[in-house]
């Protein structure tokens, strides 16, 4: 089984030294939330995922979620788990007070994301969909909806789900089948199967709070016909009991390749009541609320994948002898595989990767609360876009980081990285859903390149680009040769977006055969932007705490010799067009 150590040091150095955002601080809301609170919050996350969460891994992976008698069976010790991390508070971490919730931004519940998604990621997915439901009612149901089911919720009594996918559609959901009948009380009798349901069923919770697009037996086809329901495993009544059980079953559980502690679900609805949220037809705007919050969330599962890999590559490097190195240190005839040059260049690459990954989600965090409390509309408006732009990004970045990064790491322990023994490659297999969840990565490049860089609310890059150049307008002669590089970066990715934007009009598939690309160097830059905020403080208060702050300026160094010229590369692939792809003949 992996080791693992919550990186709170790293974490609480972000939420000390890059809250420096004026806008993020102006917050009223969130102006009691001070250091040593949010120490106090991680150090007792760090211990709730290092010795109780952690085990569940590989119990999960070794005693798969199962299907017996219409009951689905969660592995053995998680509903022990659950019962302590709810009674603990977790899942009302980021929830409004109103309804029984601690109220903490999203810069603090971003870090207890990354320290489960490392723990185990399995037994996130229980509670993880739950979160995304609860900001799905709580932004578009009615006050009624919201006081009968977020409180549960939020206690994490009940759970919540996603129900998009069915047989016939995945990312195309216009195409859905799944119907809602209105019924004379004004409730509607849903009928229809979804698949790959995430927790859709199990034995963790008193009840299940599913939300469904359906189409109401009078809209119009396509997407422009979709509404969303809430359906409960369970009728609640009007008291707040649970009553009878709705027409929800399970018709099966998928076999995966990983993650198979986690119940992913084939539902069946069959005249099963629910509760229309939002307006009619007007379902997917809402079900956004909870995808977008996901897609960021999917990323973090990348992260903390990707860090619980890169830990314990680095243990191993540490103690595992083999071969000489040109500058033996070896007494007995073998070295270290960590005095191997190939090997520090891949524990860089992945520590380089991760901490930056981890300031820019810190960075999107606060955006995230900007967009959503500020006072003044102008500059909520900004933030929103931004967090509009970024979102594919780390979506994808932070999830294909997390399939190279786990690569690695099960190439650093070399055979026993392919065994199970280590653990490794079950990180690997785990992670791998994460660039096919909520929209596979393809599409959010596209969605990126053809929705995000020039929309109704004009043209978002470039003032992305802007605001990065600007902040880093910094007099430190010891920055320089970051500032440097990283500004010749900027303008690839500038010559890079004009050279997209003119193909979006003029040749899609070349803007298509691109979008991947274009995400890519967009990331990168966007870490490295993250890395100069870093290293502003690491020079500035250098001598407060030498060894940390060295760390930090040696890592960032490789990032930018090794990581960043990832972007030129990016940016001469896809400008080498399309047609030699489109005009291929598979035989």
């Amino acid at each position: 089984m992996p080791n693992y150590t919550a990186p709170v040091e790293d974490m609480m150095f972000l939420f000390d030294k890059l809250r420096n955002n004026r806008n993020y601080n102006e917050i009223e809301k969130y102006k009691d939330v001070n250091t040593e609170l949010v120490k106090d919050i991680l150090v007792e996350a760090a211990k709730i995922n290092e010795n109780i969460i952690l085990p569940l891994a590989k119990i999960g992976d070794e005693n798969p979620t199962v299907l017996e008698n219409g009951i689905v069976r969660t592995p053995p010790g998680y509903k022990e788990a659950y019962s302590k991390y709810i009674e603990d508070g977790w899942t009302s971490l980021s929830c409004d007070p109103k309804y029984g919730g601690q109220g903490m931004p999203k810069t603090v519940s971003a870090f207890f994301d990354e320290m489960l998604s490392s723990a185990s990621l399995s037994f996130k997915l229980y509670s993880e969909l739950s979160i995304g439901a609860y900001n799905c009612i709580f932004h578009h149901a009615t006050d009624e909806i919201k006081n009968k089911y977020l409180p549960k919720m939020v206690e994490g009594k009940w759970s919540g789900t996603m129900c998009l996918t069915e047989p016939v559609c995945g990312t195309d959901l216009g195409l859905l089948k799944t119907k809602a009948k209105e019924q004379s009380d004004g409730t509607f009798k849903l009928t229809g199967q979804k698949i790959f349901i995430t927790s859709g069923d199990h034995d963790l919770t008193e009840n299940i709070i599913h939300l469904v697009i359906a189409r109401a037996t009078d809209s119009p086809n396509g997407t422009k016909g979709i509404s969303l329901f809430l359906v409960p495993k369970f009728i609640v009544n009007e008291d707040g009991s649970i009553g009878a059980r709705n027409g929800v079953s399970t018709g099966s559980i998928e076999s995966k390749m990983g993650i198979k502690g986690s119940a992913t679900c084939v539902l069946n609805f069959d005249d099963a009541v629910g509760y229309m949220i939002g307006s009619k037809n007007k379902g997917l705007n809402a079900m956004f609320t909870m995808m977008n919050l996901e897609r960021i969330v999917v990323g973090i599962q990348g992260l903390g994948i990707s860090e619980i890999a890169y830990q314990n590559s680095l243990s191993y490097a540490k103690e595992r002898k083999q071969g000489k190195t040109n500058n033996t240190k070896s007494t007995n005839g073998a070295d270290c595989i960590i005095e191997h040059a190939d090997i520090r260049k891949s524990l860089l690459n992945m520590k380089s990767i991760i901490e930056g990954e981890r300031a820019l989600c810190f960075w999107l965090s606060q955006q995230t609360e900007v967009s959503l409390y500020h006072s003044d509309e102008k500059i909520k408006k900004e933030a929103s876009d931004f967090v509009s732009l970024m979102t594919p990004v780390v979506k994808t970045m932070f999830t294909d980081m997390g399939m190279e990064i786990t690569s690695d790491a099960m190439q650093v322990h070399g055979g026993y990285g392919y065994t199970k023994d280590q653990g490794i490659e079950q990180l690997y297999r785990d992670n791998r859903i994460t660039p096919i969840y909520e929209g596979t990565n393809s599409i959010q490049a596209a969605d990126l390149v053809f929705r995000k860089l020039v929309n109704k609310n004009g043209d978002i890059i470039n003032r992305y680009l802007d605001m990065i150049k600007n902040d880093i307008n910094i007099e430190d002669e010891k920055l320089k040769p970051f500032v440097e590089d990283f500004n010749s970066n900027i303008k690839i990715l500038s010559h890079f977006t004009t050279w997209m934007k003119e193909k979006i009009q003029k040749s899609k598939d070349d803007a298509s055969a691109a979008c991947n690309d274009y995400l890519k160097a967009l990331g990168f830059v966007a870490i490295a932007h993250s890395w100069i905020k870093v290293l502003e403080v690491s020079f500035k208060d250098h001598n407060n705490n030498k060894n940390f702050y060295e760390d930090k300026i040696q890592t960032a160094k490789f990032y930018f010799k090794r990581v960043l010229p990832r972007v030129e590369n990016h940016f001469k692939t896809a400008i080498t067009g399309s047609d030699y792809i489109m005009n291929f003949n598979f035989k």
